[in-house]
């Protein structure tokens, strides 16, 4: 099969992670028979040191004509100062509303060779970690209106948090099909006691829930929500919810896995074309010292080709090595347990990635 991939390696360790990922997908596509073409673009601080934009048009075409694209990261304090509508995270916002991905779904899955990495108490991790957290991606208070006004003593800013009853059906039908393919049980959060906006995401979705009779709906407030997330994980399967909230909320979800560094994600929308990367930052303390966990970027690859290329079998072997190669005890600098444990030896980002490319099988 041949596929055309936008690599977007970005800023601080992006590099370094996209070129293990790269470094797997070759692997894969020789196993497999597949042609992979890779395109670099620019995005984020890269973008603006090279170009004065954080993405140019010319390298937003580079992605819409791509098949897929993964993404590293972008961001650092580098680039603190600029004018807010030119930050690297706006780049972000921008790519995700031009391939309109307005689903982002991120699972929360411990790796039971990582549990002893969970900040939660033995007895909960032993109950089980395996959610996923689909969140609505390009509407809410980060494309509402941003305003900063003086009224003559004090300056006075304003974010609109605003959302329609069709963008709120398009991504409950997300979390109601992603349920329907898991555990058949799905949770909307929102803030429905204080927030209209939330008033009328409950309402949707409990419309929506009548074309979907085999899934179990509960609905809680997003502060329960945060709350139940590091109590009792075990019983969420999916949950859904608007921009911000499901931001903050997977976030935390990811923590009580053990290790940011090991979360892939996948944004989507009507089409296949689908954007992917780790949901960690650039980390750029680190950056050019290959100590990054690329496993993240690496899964996010997996991913894309599950989700994106109907390649199942190839995004498989990629878990499966991933896993051969924590069994073996082999770890990065973030996922290593504390000295003293000789069953365990500390690798570098590139050693990881080589380690997972040969360990990859048909």
């Amino acid at each position: 099969m041949f596929k055309n991939i936008a690599l977007i390696p970005g800023d601080g360790i992006g590099p370094e992670i996209v070129r293990e990922a790269k470094k797997v997908l070759d692997k894969i596509s020789e196993l497999f028979g597949h042609t992979f073409i890779y395109e670099e673009a620019d995005m984020g601080g890269v973008a603006i040191d090279k170009y004065g934009d954080p993405l140019p048009e010319s390298e937003l075409n580079k992605c819409l004509k791509a098949d897929s694209v993964l993404l590293g990261a972008v961001g650092g304090p580098k680039w603190n100062g600029v004018p807010g509508n030119m930050r690297p995270e706006k780049g972000l916002l921008r790519i995700r509303e031009a391939m309109k991905v307005y689903s982002n779904n991120r699972p929360a899955k411990i790796w039971q060779q990582l549990a002893d990495a969970s900040p939660l108490k033995k007895e909960i991790v032993e109950k089980g970690i395996d959610f996923i957290i689909v969140r609505e991606l390009i509407g809410g208070i980060y494309f509402g209106e941003h305003k900063t006004e003086s009224n003559g003593s004090e300056s006075i800013a304003t974010d609109v948090l605003k959302y329609s009853e069709s963008e709120i059906r398009r991504i409950g039908k997300i979390g109601f099909e992603t349920a329907l393919k898991r555990n058949k049980k799905l949770c909307s959060v929102e803030k429905s006691n204080v927030l209209d906006s939330s008033r009328l995401w409950k309402k949707v979705i409990h419309e929506l829930a009548k074309e979907y009779p085999e899934v179990e709906l509960t609905d809680m407030l997003v502060d329960n929500c945060a709350m139940q997330i590091v109590k009792d994980p075990s019983q969420f399967d999916v949950i859904v919810t608007e921009n911000m909230f499901g931001d903050i909320l997977s976030d935390e979800a990811s923590m009580i896995t053990g290790s940011i560094g090991m979360i892939p994600s996948s944004s989507l929308g009507e089409t296949t074309k689908g954007l992917y990367e780790p949901i960690h930052g650039s980390a750029p303390d680190i950056a050019g010292m290959d100590i990054a966990n690329p496993i993240g970027t690496i899964l996010s690859a997996a991913m894309m080709l599950k989700y994106s290329f109907n390649m199942e079998k190839e995004a498989a072997a990629i878990e499966n090595a991933v896993s051969k190669v924590l069994d073996m005890g082999y770890r990065t600098a973030d996922i290593m347990p504390p000295s003293g444990n000789e069953n365990y030896k500390k690798v570098s980002c590139s050693k990881m990635g080589s380690l997972i490319t040969e360990n990859l099988a048909n």
